[in-house]
């Protein structure tokens, strides 16, 4: 059976995640790149962070984005749930803070998902050069959307 996944679903399944497919534009052209994130209930975003680069320069000129998350069993086995929002970045203290908040939401998903205790951004996420520092930007949700296949 195919339906569509209630919004409370799919915040369920962003909440319980932290790998997801960002789609932005370029140009005319569009890309998906995986990200790692982390769904704040309190703000209704989602918070990630970047390098500076090709995602960062198109998000800034064109803030419409979208996140896919995936839960895969099987062909027969699965839910999906697609996000539309507005890419924000993060400056300053508020920046600082929601790294902040990105890494512990996101040891807390690994502990209770896995068991393992992370200690370090690099042990989950992408290791940013560290003379650079990254670019944080959350995404304000605007739409959230999804399928769900059980057999």
């Amino acid at each position: 059976m195919r339906r569509n996944l209630e919004e409370k679903e799919g915040i369920d399944l962003l909440e319980n995640n932290y790998i997801g497919e960002l789609a932005y534009i370029s140009g005319a052209t569009p890309y998906i790149v995986p990200i790692t994130y982390h769904y704040d209930r309190a703000t209704h975003t989602l918070t990630s962070y970047s390098s500076e680069g090709h995602k960062l320069e198109a998000m800034r000129k064109n803030p419409s984005v979208a996140l896919s998350v995936n839960e895969i069993e099987s062909v027969a086995n699965w839910q999906s749930v697609q996000v539309h929002g507005t890419f924000e970045e993060l400056l300053g203290i508020n920046a600082k803070h929601m790294l902040h908040e990105f890494s512990e939401g996101v040891k807390s998903i690994l502990k209770r998902t896995t068991g393992k205790e992370a200690q370090f951004i690099s042990e989950f996420s992408a290791k940013i050069e560290a003379e650079k520092i990254p670019a944080v930007f959350r995404i304000k949700i605007n739409e959230i959307t999804g399928k769900v296949r059980k057999s």
